[in-house]
């Protein structure tokens, strides 16, 4: 049966619709119309949510747990629980993202969250809407000594194919998504293969001069992970790797918005550089994330939460943010509007990892994943496949 939602008005994101009619059909959007233009047909079943906006689900392609869940170390029966949190938060599709970790403890986890991925899970686990696992998020092990952050240093490894090649069939192929620091002797070859392979190959945790993240988009990067964080610092005269993913329109970057990890000021002046559509929005959110102040996992590495603020060792060691609080901060620490936000909550991520056809906009044929949302920004409820909350 037909099942058609309507509110005060529908960001598709590129698009607002007023008074939409939005329809759906098997857990796919039908058609997107307007009241103004077409009537409710007879035998559908109509939600109405007032004056609340209807945008697509939030897409987070950097987050490593929450709920008490590290995804490093989850077991099949914990992924639900941090499913249900993400879409409570507006979240209906994820990236599980590693940190660097032994080897085999990599391969073992990179099996366990592919597991998750190909079980295509449902919608729904009885009344509870969870968001589910798109891909998987390679946050190492190819990453800079000098800018590792509190990534473990002796479990970083240097890039060739043959380790690559490794993680690929260990993750069986799910790989969507690469961060690796550039200047390491072997990457831009890594890079290449990665990007052959449709990977969104990412640059970040780096030490890279300017002209050698020049030469990894030339390569085949095409996106940078949580630009200023464990990033060679911006000079005006020598840019380096900030200078190359700030001034190059070919490339989209990501950015953690909760006023801890980037000024203010300077989340403005990133939102000015990469624009609406190329600037992506992320949690890289750990399992603390929703849970009391304390000592939490990020795979091998402790973290200590207090205040809102993830440190290891001094350092920052990820986030509890969630999607759409950093929606709703960048409405407050920009010019940006409401929607430009949450496009780049939505259609700019999934379009940098090539998710587009079924996440991240609202269009027909897509998966009738929507957030509606109240007019500051907060979570009313989620839909996923036309099922809420």
């Amino acid at each position: 049966m037909k099942e058609i939602f309507t509110a005060r008005r529908l960001y598709t994101p590129v698009e607002e619709i007023d008074h939409p009619l939005l329809t759906v059909e098997d857990g796919v959007i039908s058609e997107i119309s307007s009241r103004a233009t077409k009537e409710i047909p007879a035998n559908a079943s109509l939600v109405d949510f007032g004056e609340a906006v209807l945008t697509p689900g939030f897409v987070d392609i950097h987050m490593h747990g929450g709920a008490g869940v590290d995804l490093m170390r989850a077991s099949p029966p914990e992924l639900p629980v941090l499913g249900k949190f993400l879409a409570s938060h507006g979240v209906t599709g994820y990236f599980p993202t590693t940190v660097a970790a032994p080897l085999d403890a990599t391969y073992a986890a990179l099996g366990r969250l592919a597991d998750a991925i190909e079980a295509k899970q449902t919608a729904s686990n009885g009344n509870r809407v969870q968001a589910r696992p798109l891909g998987i998020h390679l946050e190492g092990p190819f990453l800079s000594h000098k800018r590792r952050g509190v990534h473990p240093p002796e479990n970083l490894v240097s890039p060739t194919l043959e380790i690559f090649e490794r993680l690929w069939q260990a993750a069986r192929g799910h790989v969507r998504m690469m961060t690796i620091a550039p200047e390491i002797p072997g990457a831009l070859e890594v890079i290449a293969e990665a990007a052959r392979r449709k990977v969104c190959v990412s640059i970040g945790h780096s030490d890279a001069e300017m002209p050698i993240a020049q030469e990894a988009v030339k390569a085949g990067a095409r996106h940078a992970t949580h630009t200023f964080n464990a990033m060679r610092p911006l000079d005006h005269r020598d840019p380096g790797i900030i200078g190359e993913v700030l001034s190059d329109d070919r490339i989209s970057a990501d950015i953690i918005v909760d006023g801890i990890h980037v000024a203010p000021s300077v989340v403005k002046l990133f939102l000015r550089a990469k624009g609406r559509n190329r600037a992506v929005l992320i949690t890289d959110a750990i399992s603390a994330t929703g849970m009391p102040d304390g000592r939490y996992q990020l795979g091998p590495i402790e973290v200590d939460v207090k205040d809102g603020k993830c440190t290891s060792n001094g350092s920052l060691a990820g986030s509890v943010l969630t999607m759409d609080r950093a929606v709703r901060n960048v409405t407050q620490f920009s010019n940006w509007s409401l929607r430009d936000a949450v496009q780049a909550a939505t259609l700019n991520p999934a379009r940098a990892v090539g998710l587009t056809r079924h996440h991240g906009n609202l269009v027909k044929g897509a998966e009738a994943n929507f957030v509606v949302l109240n007019k500051n920004g907060e979570v009313i409820t989620t839909i996923i496949r036309g099922r809420g909350m």
